[in-house]
């Protein structure tokens, strides 16, 4: 039988980035408090995470991808809130966002959590953000955590291998 992989959700070393949009701050400060309470409940100190504030989730991708090409965190966490209004503006950034966070994280190799909530009213995105239905950034905290672990484990084996 060959070899199993699956991240824990702990990470010994290395340093993770929070990027939160600003915009519908109501939902993405839950989020964000969501995201480090997940970090700090992992074992993962307040000094080995950086928070970037965006103006809103259209912008989450560029500032994503250039803390990836930094070389400097083991994962980074997207966190934002989308809410469907009367025009297409809605379909739009969600799309760019979700593509954008995507990419960010298919082209430096480095784990970038997509946590940005698409939704169709604010209450939905509150339910999200903690109030009812769990909170979506612990969730994208723990998948970081877990996803670090996992690419940290498959490159150490690749090493012992060679």
């Amino acid at each position: 039988m060959g070899e199993t992989y699956q991240g824990q959700l702990h990470h010994a070393g290395g340093r993770f980035a929070i990027v939160v949009a600003r915009f519908n701050e109501l939902i993405t400060e839950r989020l964000l408090a969501g995201a480090q309470q997940a970090f700090e409940r992992h074992g993962i100190l307040s000094e080995r995470v950086d928070v970037a504030h965006v103006p809103g989730s259209f912008e989450i991708p560029l500032v994503a991808r250039r803390l990836a090409e930094s070389g400097r965190y083991a994962a980074i966490v997207c966190l934002g809130a989308v809410v469907r209004g009367e025009t297409p503006h809605f379909e739009h950034v969600a799309h760019q966002a979700a593509t954008g966070v995507a990419r960010a994280s298919y082209e430096t190799g480095v784990p970038v959590v997509f946590g940005v909530l698409t939704t169709d009213t604010v209450d939905q995105a509150l339910d999200r953000a903690g109030v009812k239905s769990g909170n979506k950034g612990y969730d994208a905290a723990v998948d970081a955590i877990e996803m670090a672990d996992l690419l940290e484990q498959i490159g150490n084996t690749c090493r012992e291998k060679s």
